[in-house]
């Protein structure tokens, strides 16, 4: 099992849940939580027994955001006596956050967001990359970039469209205006809202259950699939399919689905 500095992992009946653990600083997103966020999700991806993962976050808040000190260091860090490279130098910066986040969508296992207290600024861009996302009562959410004077630039203006629209995000990203947990279910920014956060814990260890039980190949397939038709076309998509189809359908799985659905059993699938 990985240990980290800022993060807590944990890995039980197939489900990996990964802690955001910084509540002293309100789980703000320095330098070394970047790192060890794709580490993690690397590490889940990789890992057999792992067959799907839950984000969750210690104290009162799921995160501030990216650290404000982490942010106010970006000169020093990529300072050179050459403007172009100084400039090449912050642009490999943002690209490799933007890899870190990006790094739950590369993940072949299903990733759910449990999103309690305050998810401000690089908090949306995370839970964005998030297959699906469930919340508490108390959850608020805001892109609070515009108000630090800048550009989200870390994926919520590109993966937040395509969950709730382009006129109710250009609201909230012009804005920086916050809402709650009931606003972000109605725009379709969370899947479910619950009372409590012991509530929200439980019943997201019940979907993420249901998921592990299911054969591994076809999830992750399944997710494969998902994320290539959100960025392609029909027409690439079903092309797609058919070439997965034609490589991964004879499997176990599918033998071993189908004769338990005949006599009335669970299946029980390799990892």
């Amino acid at each position: 099992m990985p240990t980290f500095e800022t993060l807590s992992v944990t890995l039980q009946d197939h489900i990996a849940t990964v802690r955001l653990n910084r509540p002293e600083k309100a789980n703000a997103m320095n330098t070394a939580m970047w790192q060890e966020i794709r580490q993690a999700f690397d590490w889940v991806d990789a890992t057999p027994e792992a067959r799907v993962a839950v984000l969750q976050a210690e104290g009162k808040y799921f995160t501030a955001g990216i650290d404000l000190q982490m942010m106010m260091g970006l000169g020093a860090h990529v300072a050179d006596d050459c403007e172009g490279r100084m400039r090449e130098k912050l642009r490999r910066l943002i690209l490799d956050l933007q890899d870190t986040l990006t790094s739950l969508e590369r993940c072949r296992k299903p990733v759910l967001a449990a999103i309690h207290g305050g998810c401000i600024g690089g908090g949306i861009d995370l839970i964005t990359c998030a297959d699906m996302r469930y919340a508490s009562s108390d959850a608020s959410f805001t892109i609070k970039e515009i108000d630090i004077g800048m550009v989200a630039d870390v994926g919520t203006l590109q993966r937040l469209p395509k969950l709730i629209g382009q006129g109710i995000t250009r609201e909230l990203a012009y804005t920086g205006r916050v809402f709650g947990a009931e606003e972000a279910q109605q725009i379709g920014l969370v899947n479910r809202v619950f009372p409590t956060r012991e509530a929200l814990y439980a019943g997201v260890q019940e979907i993420a259950a249901s998921i592990a039980a299911k054969s591994p190949l076809s999830i992750r397939g399944t997710k494969e699939m998902l994320n290539y038709a959100r960025d392609h076309s029909v027409a690439d998509s079903l092309n797609y399919i058919a070439t997965w189809n034609a490589a991964m359908l004879q499997s176990q799985d599918l033998m071993q689905a189908m004769t338990a659905h005949m006599a009335k059993k669970t299946p029980s699938f390799k990892d």
